[in-house]
């Protein structure tokens, strides 16, 4: 796979903004894939397809239903309006953030699907937050892209030893380009430029177990 051209492929973004009154720290990835809305729509909410680029998925996967991704979150199906968008509530470690998928025709076979993620910024602690930065999610959404992407172009499913790709040299190369390029939106959404490079090395050492200088 060409790593360096699936992290520029992506569009990532970070903003503030509200819920219910409170501030929220608001997450964004962007990727156009070449293939119809149809089919992209089926990819994101098939119980049968999300295993082959995420993971395995249980539960009722229509509004109101209950999810539960194995090992990872759970929540509930808030918002569907097919083929064109979904929310769920993102419920993991005891913590809710909230997840917006939408999805947008380009041509009849190219597909825009953004991933918004959000989650309050008092639950997410100011000291964690400059500690880790928004790399700490980011990476980890970078990765299912890269799962979607794979899926969508060459119909590959995701590797039962994919925990072991991302301790390899590719899959560490992986992470620190996401991590530089989540510093990049970091720093694009005010936080000083030493600070945002810190929480993007911190995240990338607690995500590999190592440090590393930033990719070229």
């Amino acid at each position: 796979m060409d790593i360096d051209a699936q992290i520029a492929a992506v569009d990532r973004g970070l903003t503030d903004g509200t819920r219910d009154g409170a501030v929220t720290r608001v997450q964004t990835l962007a990727q156009t894939y070449p293939a119809p809305i149809d089919d992209v729509w089926d990819a994101l909410t098939s119980v049968e397809r999300i295993p082959r680029w995420f993971l395995p998925v249980t539960g009722d996967l229509r509004l109101g239903g209950r999810y539960q991704v194995e090992g990872n979150a759970g929540g509930t199906v808030q918002t569907c309006d097919a083929p064109n968008s979904y929310g769920v509530t993102w419920e993991f470690g005891g913590g809710v953030t909230w997840l917006t998928v939408r999805l947008s025709a380009v041509d009849e076979t190219h597909t825009r699907v953004e991933l918004e993620h959000v989650a309050l910024a008092d639950d997410l602690g100011a000291e964690m937050w400059e500690q880790f930065g928004p790399s700490a999610t980011g990476i980890g959404w970078d990765g299912a892209l890269l799962g979607l992407s794979q899926h969508l172009t060459t119909g590959e499913i995701r590797p039962d030893n994919s925990a072991e790709w991302l301790q390899s040299d590719e899959g560490r190369r992986f992470q620190r380009l996401s991590a530089d390029r989540w510093a990049a939106a970091h720093e694009a959404s005010g936080a000083d430029a030493a600070t945002a490079r810190r929480a993007a090395d911190t995240t990338y050492a607690a995500y590999t177990g190592t440090s590393a200088p930033a990719a070229d």
